[in-house]
């Protein structure tokens, strides 16, 4: 792997030399570049990747084994071993794909059946007298949710649907106020049903239901494995829908943790978000390297991040309904592959993961887009457009929103020139020094990459390729790094100091052992706390 990183480093130092603009000289260079799969396109053209660079990242996922990792995945293999799992997100959309095998057992009659009580259940709330369906999850049990209800917002036609994630009380008590007890669900999404955090607030729900005339027997439901936890909670079993281990928090959505989008959007369209991802599956099983979509987009990060060294990666829907999709990939991306050793334990070869950010366009335009154009570090820009907007009467407005994200691209990679700059301040009537020191503020210096990812509409079939395909995406890129993707250990050591400063911080244990600061921090809040 060594030598297959030395040579991209070198490819890189000789990409430098030559602009991004330089490279649409040669002819069909957008149709080399880019890869479509049914109606959505994805092009990388806007990169200083060019052919040779392209097979040398190609062979170095060869020399990775992605091939036959990604057929280990699929196969139900335990590709993460630092639990012993098999990763199979990917059979709970598996609506027609035959049997999925783990451990010599057929897997997809219970996907299915738990998929069927889903259905069952969605269709009772959406015919019953419930208004409003709060999800109490976090991480992945809140994200992915609650992205997929806002994208899809054209086709809710169910209850409303309201998320509290943070242990912060604010959260709970201001999505709670204005809402009726006797007409509201709560689903409780914690697959082992101790996430402190979602219990904490479930439990406040629970409160606030009982005391305003509410049921909290017929009125909770449980997306969770712990049986014996969620009834001693007084959730009756049939509300209850668990999930094995092999699904992954931040890729759960697929399954029970996404029974607020089936009800929001109803079982036929959660049923196609399913098929999209279902569709993203076969597409990265079944097509070459060369014009694979979850590969190329994993290979052109690989590129931006590792090679390149840019440490950070803007996502850009121009989609107000995706302004939650950032966050979404923030942490399928940063907790997937923010790790510090390759599966044997050694350090990774290379820098792990990038930083993941970004918002909906245009509100990025008038927030940090400027530090995209002219500040001194390089950032690569995903951006997505659909052809279609779900407002046909304001067909203007996406139109100019279409203008907008095109128009980003093209800047970032053209850029303006001194020369230009001066002549644009030469036309304002400048002269001399102030001339040149005006047209030193208009300069952008240009050459820095984007991709870009269009599609006709979307749809809960296009959101389900988008999702799937950034999965893939990231299960790519840790094959290449050599870590595990599916596992979370960073996360472990901050819960559990957590756990152990809770009673300094209630003041009933001594901070004793404690750094100075914490001990200096936590009596500083004893002072200032208001009496109980």
């Amino acid at each position: 792997m060594t030598d297959h990183w030395n040579a991209l480093e070198a490819l890189a130092q000789n990409a430098s030399e030559h602009s991004i603009l330089s490279l649409f000289d040669t002819p069909g260079r957008a149709e080399e570049f880019s890869t479509q799969t049914g109606d959505m396109l994805f092009d990388y053209s806007k990169t200083s990747i060019v052919a040779g660079i392209r097979d040398a990242l190609i062979a170095l996922a060869g020399a990775a084994g992605v091939a036959e990792k990604r057929e280990a995945m699929f196969a139900g293999e335990a590709i993460n071993d630092t639990e012993g799992r098999a990763v199979l997100h990917t059979a709970l959309r598996n609506l027609d794909g035959g049997p999925v095998m783990v451990a010599g057992e057929d897997v997809m009659p219970g996907v299915l059946a738990t998929l069927e009580r889903m259905r069952g259940f969605a269709r009772e709330i959406r015919n019953s007298k419930i208004t409003d369906v709060v999800n109490i999850g976090i991480g992945g049990s809140d994200l992915g949710p609650a992205m997929a209800v806002e994208a899809l917002s054209p086709y809710h036609d169910g209850p409303r649907c309201h998320f509290v994630s943070n242990v912060d009380g604010a959260h709970i008590a201001d999505t709670l106020r204005g809402l009726d007890a006797k007409t509201t669900l709560v689903i409780v999404a914690s697959k082992t049903f101790t996430t402190i955090e979602t219990m904490t607030n479930a439990r406040t729900a629970r409160a606030w239901m009982t005391d305003h005339g509410g049921d909290p027997a017929a009125q909770f439901a449980a997306l969770s494995t712990a049986d014996d936890l969620t009834a001693d909670f007084g959730i009756p079993a049939e509300r209850v829908f668990g999930f094995e281990d092999w699904v992954g928090g931040r890729y759960s959505m697929w399954g029970p943790i996404g029974l607020s989008v089936m009800i929001a959007i109803g079982p036929d369209a959660f049923d196609a978000f399913l098929r999209g991802g279902q569709a993203m599956d076969r597409h990265f099983r079944a097509a070459a390297f060369e014009e694979n979509m979850p590969v190329l987009l994993a290979l052109t990060g690989i590129w931006h991040a590792q090679v390149c060294g840019h440490a950070s990666r803007a996502v850009l829907p121009y989609d107000q309904r995706l302004k939650k999709l950032p966050d979404y990939f923030q942490q399928l991306e940063m907790e997937s592959n923010g790790k510090r050793v390759q599966m044997d334990g050694t350090p990774v070869l290379v820098d792990s993961g990038p930083v993941v950010w970004g918002a909906a366009g245009t509100n990025g335009q008038h927030a940090f887009y400027q530090l995209i154009h002219q500040g001194t570090r390089v950032i690569p820009c995903e951006f997505m457009i659909a052809a279609n907007g779900h407002e046909p009467d304001l067909a203007h407005h996406h139109q100019l929103l279409i203008a907008n994200c095109l128009a980003q691209s093209e800047a970032l990679m053209r850029g303006r020139s001194a020369d230009e700059a001066r002549e644009k301040m030469r036309t304002k009537g400048f002269t001399g020094d102030e001339l040149e020191r005006q047209a030193q503020h208009r300069v952008f210096e240009g050459n820095r990459p984007s991709v870009t990812l269009s599609y006709p509409l979307l749809d809960p079939f296009t959101l389900g390729q988008i999702v799937a395909l950034y999965e893939h995406r990231v299960f790519v890129e840790g094959v290449i790094l050599g870590i595990n993707s599916f596992d979370q250990w960073g996360v472990e050591l901050g819960k559990e100091l957590a756990t152990s400063l809770q009673p300094v911080v209630e003041g009933t244990a001594p901070a004793e052992g404690k750094d100075g600061s914490t001990a200096r921090l936590v009596a500083f809040i004893h002072r200032n706390r208001d009496p109980a």
